[in-house]
């Protein structure tokens, strides 16, 4: 039997949307960053992410901007981080074989003693995997896919030799050894897709990651309490969690109360001025005081 979930996963992170900050040159970035995760360990977030890109996404800043890969980046904060957890928000199932990802994990779970969260979602980005060269398949095959890795992952964390045979995806007899920290690694689905992604969440995840207004997100948690009463899944066993983009704490204390009162367990947050570090300790301190 799988060890329980781990509940909460999150109740406030802080996502590193961008590593463009002006005036820092590309040597000095990793500094930076490792600024911004210190000030976030020590000030009330519990959970750090990056985006799994590799290109930047133009919503946030021009493509051609500086985009770190997310593993080893996460890697070396784990090394100078003390208690946050570190995900990415979400990993594109594409972009690795499942069985890799699930040894890439692990190894980031060992590295920080059992701080890993597996973020993961069906992958987006067409633009990055034409220049890359990954095939971007349909919208449904890219579900399936992850349907398959949500399979095969879980398996590596806690079975001793798994196999798995699937249309995109085999593990035969795999080892992944050693095993995570805590017995497994909590895995949050992004996406809100009614129908797919969110039934992936109640057989699968132990969170998910929203999008919307509050009257959006509270449709789609009842969405997701339908599918865990089709699957008998507990829907309290996982961790509700939006994404929100803040810029001034304050401010955003009220806006995501609003959130919590519906139903939500934790929020991620992103600022624009992200290596602004008074302004991620007043957030961090300010908005811990709002989550459940």
């Amino acid at each position: 039997m799988s060890p329980a979930p781990i509940k909460p996963v999150t109740r406030l992170g802080l996502q590193i949307p961008s590593f463009t900050f002006p005036g820092v040159a590309d040597a000095d970035l990793f500094e930076t960053i490792a600024g911004i995760a210190i000030t976030a360990d020590n000030s009330g977030f519990d959970s750090l992410w990056v985006m799994d890109h590799l290109y930047q996404i133009e919503v946030v800043a021009p493509r051609e901007e500086p985009m770190l890969e997310a593993y080893t980046l996460l890697g070396a904060l784990s090394a100078r981080t003390r208690d946050i957890a570190l995900g990415t928000m979400v990993t594109g199932v594409t972009y690795r074989n499942p069985a890799l990802l699930a040894k890439i994990v692990t190894t980031l779970d060992i590295i920080s003693s059992g701080r890993a969260i597996l973020g993961i979602g069906a992958a987006w980005n067409d633009d990055e995997h034409a220049g890359y060269g990954y095939d971007f398949p349909t919208a449904k095959e890219r579900l399936d896919r992850l349907e398959e890795a949500l399979q095969i992952i879980p398996a590596m964390f806690t079975e001793q030799t798994p196999s798995f045979q699937g249309q995109h995806y085999r593990i035969q007899e795999v080892l992944n050894n050693p095993k995570p920290v805590r017995g497994r690694i909590p895995v949050l689905i992004g996406g809100g897709g009614e129908k797919r992604t969110l039934r992936l969440v109640a057989q699968y995840g132990d969170a998910c990651n929203l999008f919307g207004g509050p009257d959006d997100v509270r449709h789609k948690l009842d969405v997701l309490e339908r599918h865990c009463a089709d699957v008998g899944r507990d829907p309290a066993e996982i961790t509700k969690t939006i994404l929100y983009t803040v810029r001034d704490p304050i401010q955003a204390a009220e806006k995501i109360a609003a959130y919590t009162a519906i139903g939500v367990d934790g929020v991620v947050i992103n600022m624009s001025d992200v290596a602004d570090l008074d302004k991620v300790a007043t957030a961090g301190e300010t908005l811990r005081k709002v989550l459940p």
